[in-house]
């Protein structure tokens, strides 16, 4: 088991480093990196995600690649400019809503990438359940105009009855992330009427065939994203992407440019923007080592969501 510890490029979700743990078992090696803030209960389905990894593998992918969307953080506008037009990749996915920015910010930041991608470009805009639904409206429309016309907007509220809510008020597309992977049974959320699109993340859903599972029963066309894991785990997400029988929009796997460094060389880093699906991740090396104490408590979480499962 090899546990790091790697810095982050900017703060994201309000942390700066990012930690997990490797895992490998007879079929391969698996990634165990919930984040701070799920309890041991949800972190369960992130450990059967990294076991199913390592013990059986994946199923059998329809493609051998998967288009990619680059994601600008909290970011100036000009760094935004930068970060698109070194990416590669015709969609990004922008960062809102965000306490240390405005939407004046927010617009000033999306504007910004629309002059890096060009007319032909994608954005979408991430606000991580942030806004009520007035709010949503009202930004939603802003961002929209700001982007010269958004792809989508994902899980701009909290709730599935919210999403529906500023569905009927807006025309742009509407995502769920947090409504399906942090539900009690992901299975049951019924996001059709709310959500135009569904955001699918393995590990919080346990495994590339839950995942799979969760998207013949939400029944709308899917973004498989990354929980900002290093190239161990988003071999799992592209193996997803890979063995989903419809894939229309660009999938958001390409984080890598989040973290300094990885612990995979060479990295999963989109080329013109695409990443490749693998049959099984790739080798981890021992760079980005944490720290005894946070290699002590990573080990005590995984005991207890051992416990739990």
């Amino acid at each position: 088991m090899n546990v790091y510890a790697i810095p982050l490029r900017n703060r994201f979700r309000g942390i700066t480093v990012r930690e997990g743990m490797l895992l490998r078992g007879p079929a391969g090696w698996g990634e165990f990196c919930p984040f701070a803030d799920y309890s041991d209960a949800e972190s369960v389905p992130w450990l059967r995600a990294a076991v199913e990894a390592t013990e059986a593998g994946w199923p059998t992918p329809v493609r051998d690649r998967v288009e990619v969307n680059t994601t600008v953080p909290v970011v100036t506008p000009e760094k935004a400019y930068d970060l698109v037009r070194a990416s590669g990749c015709r969609t990004a996915k922008v960062k809102v809503a965000d306490p240390r920015s405005s939407l004046t910010d927010d617009c000033d930041r999306v504007a910004a990438v629309r002059d890096a991608l060009g007319p032909a470009g994608a954005i979408r805009v991430d606000a991580n359940t942030a806004w009520d639904v007035d709010t949503a409206v009202r930004a939603i429309t802003d961002l929209d105009k700001a982007a010269g016309g958004l792809e989508y907007a994902e899980q701009p509220v909290p709730s599935i009855e919210d999403l529906a809510a500023v569905r009927r008020r807006v025309p742009v597309r509407i995502a769920a992330d947090e409504s399906i992977r942090r539900a009690e049974d992901p299975l049951k959320v019924a996001v059709a009427g709310a959500a135009d699109i569904a955001v699918l993340k393995v590990a919080p859903l346990g495994g590339v065939r839950r995942a799979l599972e969760v998207a013949e029963a939400c029944g709308l066309p899917c973004v498989v994203s990354s929980a900002v894991e290093t190239s161990v785990g988003l071999a799992a997400g592209l193996a997803l992407a890979g063995a989903l029988p419809s894939l229309e929009f660009a999938c958001g796997l390409g984080t890598i440019s989040l973290l300094e460094g990885d612990v995979c060389v060479p990295s999963l880093s989109p080329v013109d923007g695409y990443l490749p699906v693998l049959h099984q991740a790739p080798e981890p090396t021992d760079a980005y080592p944490a720290s005894a104490e946070v290699q002590a408590a990573w080990q005590a979480r995984l005991q207890r969501v051992r416990g739990f499962s």
